[in-house]
């Protein structure tokens, strides 16, 4: 039976005292510290099961300078495209022992610093999903959060891997689709306004029109969320298209759910695109035409960007042999790009379509 300490819970001095060795000594075999002499560190952990001792996990991470916890900050945690980040990333996490922390900054981008700020005081690294932030404010509280993997976003002043989605020509495929059909008047359901990737959309859509003189594109205020679809059925209709684009699937599904109130038809009458292609988009009535992005994998990727950093600021100083190497080989890495910013990974939408678009109708639902 395990002997108990004066206050009857088990701790390192305990452990100490029946081995034979001192704190230090049982500390550093408790934290997996090599060093200490095998025969002394089976003693040590001979006392350890014979106490039933259990280290504190808080001040094991202390001693050890580490949480096995890393933090993602996302602007809202409700739209499935966040979750199925959060999914990969928390998987592929756990297969290398760590948990996450999660926070939801509820679009309001005045929160995301201060979130992105305390999730990195409680974790080993953070990882700003689709951050609603300003480029100045990212660049400016970027070295702060070190090591930082950046989602749908940025930065050239610091070496944060960065993983993007090329929005701008997902959105500039969506448009050629909805014209290979017949359509000449399109409508743009526009995201949030602070949304990097709803400049990047709007710039791809800058350049359709540059590519296209004689198709007809009116930009719409809108949002993420279905209920900004929903509620953007008269706007849409009074702008005349014959095929849309939003923003995001959810404000698709919430437009064809307001369409279909109003007795429109889509696409007999109206054709409606979506972007992300979230789990339920096939399952809309119609089923929903959409780019698909490989979400999960953006979160598992993360996560590789993340551990790779992790491990990597943990590895020794190089020695003298060494040192010169690889001072030269930075020296030739900043003499090709001019850049310590590695280069975002790229990951490129698919056009998927399915029943929401058809050819144009000669004249588009009820006004």
């Amino acid at each position: 039976m395990g002997r108990r300490s004066a206050t009857g819970r088990i701790g390192i001095a305990d452990v100490a005292k029946l081995a034979g060795v001192s704190l230090a000594t049982v500390s550093r075999v408790m934290n997996g510290n090599f060093t200490v002499d095998a025969e002394i560190a089976a003693r040590v952990r001979a006392a350890a099961t014979e106490l039933r001792y259990q280290p504190n996990p808080v001040g094991r991470s202390l001693a050890l300078g580490k949480t096995d916890t890393i933090g993602i900050v996302v602007p809202d945690l409700s739209n499935p495209t966040f979750q199925a980040i959060l999914r990969g990333l928390s998987m592929a996490a756990a297969q290398d022992g760590y948990r996450v922390l999660i926070a939801d900054s509820s679009e309001v981008s005045s929160e995301e610093a201060i979130l992105a700020g305390e999730a990195r005081r409680r974790c080993d690294g953070l990882v700003l999903c689709a951050p609603r932030m300003s480029d100045a404010e990212l660049a400016e509280l970027a070295p702060s959060l070190q090591p930082l993997v950046l989602i749908n976003r940025s930065t050239e002043n610091t070496a944060s891997p960065s993983l993007m989605v090329d929005y701008a020509k997902g959105i500039q495929d969506l448009a050629d689709h909805l014209v290979g059909l017949g359509h000449t008047r399109l409508a743009f359901l526009s995201g949030p306004p602070r949304s990097a990737s709803n400049k990047l959309r709007l710039a791809g859509l800058e350049r359709f029109r540059e590519a296209n003189p004689g198709i007809d594109v009116h930009m719409l205020p809108g949002g993420s969320s279905f209920e900004v679809g929903h509620q953007a059925v008269d706007a849409v209709l009074s702008s005349g298209a014959t095929g849309v684009l939003t923003f995001n699937d959810l404000v698709a599904m919430g437009l064809l759910s307001g369409l279909h109130e109003h007795g429109v038809n889509v696409p007999g009458d109206i054709s409606v695109t979506g972007f992300d292609d979230i789990s339920f988009a096939r399952y809309t009535t119609p089923t929903l035409t959409t780019m698909t992005v490989p979400i999960t994998e953006l979160g598992e990727q993360a996560w590789q960007r993340m551990i790779e950093t992790i491990r990597s600021a943990r590895l020794p100083a190089p020695t003298a042999t060494t040192a010169a190497p690889l001072a030269a080989s930075a020296a030739v890495e900043d003499a090709d790009d001019g850049a310590r910013a590695p280069l975002p990974t790229i990951f490129h939408p698919k056009l998927t379509v399915r029943g929401s678009t058809g050819p144009a109708a000669v004249h588009p639902g009820p006004q």
